[in-house]
């Protein structure tokens, strides 16, 4: 049999905390008063270290759960900053894109003028340039002859 006081010291808690868990058991009539001191049978004290046990795991839950909480929100908020970062390189990128196809349009639009207006350039054999192939037109200036 053991005292409240060597229960407590076995748990690493204090003696109101044994005392409040036999009060919550239930066991204060059943225990056996030693002199100044109550005695703890072995199945008494199993009782009241489960209880501490059960209510420490309940505990270590809570605070895993808690952790566990505040670690996703905190995820949840880097993943919205990312998003809204990402969000705002796309609408830069489109706008860059569309400035592009304005762009890539007029370019165009001045190419096909640019046709209209200038008479097409004609090679040593009187076939037009534009119809034959750059790298057929390259050679002929290079090697004075045309590749076949």
């Amino acid at each position: 049999m053991k005292t409240i006081k060597q229960i407590a010291d076995e748990l690493g808690v204090s003696k109101q905390a044994v005392r409040n868990q036999i009060a919550k058991l239930d066991l204060q009539t059943s225990l056996r008063k030693n002199g100044n001191q109550f005695a703890i049978n072995e199945k008494q004290e199993t009782l009241i270290i489960q209880a501490f046990s059960d209510k420490s795991q309940s505990e270590n839950a809570n605070s895993l759960q808690s952790e566990l909480v505040t670690t996703l929100q905190s995820s949840l908020r880097f993943m919205e900053q990312e998003n809204e970062f990402l969000r705002r390189q796309l609408e830069v990128k489109d706008e860059q894109l569309e400035r592009l196809d304005r762009r890539l349009a007029e370019a165009q639009i001045l190419h096909a003028d640019t046709k209209k207006l200038l008479p097409a350039k004609q090679d040593d054999s009187g076939e037009s340039v534009e119809n034959s192939s750059p790298s057929k037109g390259f050679f002929a200036r290079i090697f004075g002859r045309k590749i076949q």
